[in-house]
């Protein structure tokens, strides 16, 4: 703990601010300007949902439902829904819903939609999450029915996150194109993608739903978070996201600016490498976890705004059990397993990472691991090189990983399948009896057998040290004092559900 709240000083002695001015507002009212860690990896919803993508096109696209404020599924584009049997589900959309091209949204847009991004062709690394559906159809002017291989209990949680894209844009322009323009019926719309400095996106004021305060909605990439902090102290941003503990402190302190937060789905998790020698020993696994001291990262590092979690979910999921513990911090165990492998736990072994996580935290968990004899190398990328190499083939995919991970859906299946089962280009574990135990929970429509599945698989994961959960993460944001909007568990910044206060 001493020497984790020493790095954590030395870092926040690092930081360097240089504010400006107050200038009031980033621009005048009518705009809202919004500094992320990265510029979008992309703006074609069914390519990436890494959160600076996330954050920019949930604006320009309408989802088939999406959750309000307090986390409950509601209406969007569909609006009811009712389940026929296990396997089908129909749903009732929208007829008042156009796209920014003044074209209707029909049901023919959904069915393509989902199509498109279950088409194992089409690459999406969002796949795992909607290949449970089998079918789609039309059953009805303003209908649509869905078939499931099976019964899929958390079929609503993911289309949460499903955006609805025009079959007819997409399939004139094609794949690249559209990125590079993109066309939904959300509450704003795309404007220009400045590459390397901005996306800006217009106000949709033809919008069926609730309409943005904002005429102009400025996204720009800024890795460095002591300079977004400068900027949101100076005025010339708005909202600013992805900050630490200690900026936080200085935000909070300034009484310039305010500070948003919440805890999230979001779990931070350390992922291993089972395919690669020495990872491929459970003993090497075991002492990697045995190693990693959450709490003092938690309270040394990140100032006590995470919470610790012994399994591979957060209380804002459906299928969290209480009482599950992971591996217990002990160094001394660990260092007699590393001992106990001899020369085979000398192999280096890279850690992969991108500006987006928290370095201090990246640091500190390569310092525990040499601290018990492993040779470990941080491997720095941007994040759409680090997002490429996480969906490679396990042989050839980073040995070590520190992460977090959030499916904006709230459900195990989200977060659980992707990350543990072998069938996803995410997984780093090959264990059948996991994947036999995800597949039955993911088809399993009672909710509490559903949920004492999920417990096994956890349980069965923290034994053979498959991922090693974390925390379950908080976000922090900083915002102008005028800005008026409530962070949520998804981590969605959805433009018209903020504001300017009088």
């Amino acid at each position: 703990m001493k020497r984790i709240s020493t790095l954590a000083r030395v870092a926040a002695m690092g930081v360097v601010l240089a504010f400006g001015a107050m200038g009031g507002q980033a621009q005048a009212k009518d705009q809202i300007t919004i500094d992320l860690v990265n510029e979008p990896a992309t703006l074609d919803p069914h390519l990436q949902w890494n959160p600076d993508s996330y954050y920019v096109y949930r604006n320009i696209f309408d989802n088939v439902v999406t959750r309000d404020d307090s986390g409950k599924i509601v209406p969007q584009i569909a609006t009811s829904w009712e389940r026929l049997s296990d396997t089908e589900v129909e749903f009732t959309l929208r007829d008042d819903v156009k796209f920014h091209d003044g074209t209707p949204l029909t049901p023919e847009d959904v069915v393509y939609t989902v199509e498109r991004i279950t088409d194992p062709s089409f690459g999406s690394p969002q796949l795992g999450q909607f290949n449970k559906i089998i079918k789609t159809e039309v059953t009805g002017p303003h209908k649509v029915k869905m078939t499931t291989d099976g019964a899929y209990p958390a079929l609503l949680a993911q289309l949460v996150k499903l955006s609805v894209v025009p079959k007819h844009v997409v399939e004139t322009v094609g794949k690249d194109e559209f990125n590079k323009n993109p066309v939904g019926s959300g509450p704003y719309k795309f404007d220009t993608w400045q590459r390397g400095v901005q996306v800006t996106l217009k106000r949709n004021d033809d919008y069926w739903g609730d309409k943005g305060p904002f005429e102009t909605a400025v996204f720009r990439g800024v890795p460095d978070a002591a300079t977004r902090v400068a900027n949101l102290m100076s005025g010339t941003a708005d909202l600013v996201v992805t900050l630490n503990s200690d900026l936080a402190q200085q935000v909070e302190s300034s009484g310039r600016a305010k500070v948003l937060t919440v805890t999230t789905e979001r779990v931070a998790y350390f992922a291993l490498n089972s395919a690669k020698p020495p990872l491929d020993d459970v003993r090497m696994r075991r002492a990697i976890a045995y190693a990693i001291d959450k709490e003092g990262i938690i309270e040394g590092i990140l100032g006590g705004y995470p919470k610790p979690v012994g399994q591979l979910l957060s209380p804002a999921h459906f299928g969290w059990v209480d009482g599950i513990e992971s591996t217990p911090y002990d160094p001394e165990k660990a260092k007699e397993l590393v001992k106990e492998m001899g020369d085979a736990a000398k192999t280096p072994m890279d850690l992969a990472t991108s500006p987006v996580f928290d370095q201090r935290v990246v640091q500190a968990m390569q310092q525990m691991l040499t601290d018990i004899g492993l040779k470990v190398n941080i491997e720095m990328t941007d994040m759409a090189t680090w997002l490429q190499g996480q969906q490679k083939e396990s042989d050839v995919a980073p040995m070590l990983t520190f992460s977090r991970w959030s499916c904006a859906c709230q459900d195990a299946d989200g977060i659980m399948f992707p990350l543990l089962h072998s069938s996803s280009a995410w997984a780093r574990a090959n264990d059948p009896k996991i994947d036999e135990l995800l597949t039955a929970a993911r088809s399993e429509l009672d909710e509490a057998k559903r949920q004492a599945l999920y417990g096994d698989v956890n349980k069965l994961a923290n034994e053979e040290v498959a991922i090693v959960p974390l925390y379950q993460a908080a976000i922090i944001y900083g915002g102008s004092k005028d800005l008026q909007w409530q962070p949520t568990p998804n981590e969605s910044l959805f433009l018209n559900r903020m504001g300017w206060s009088e």
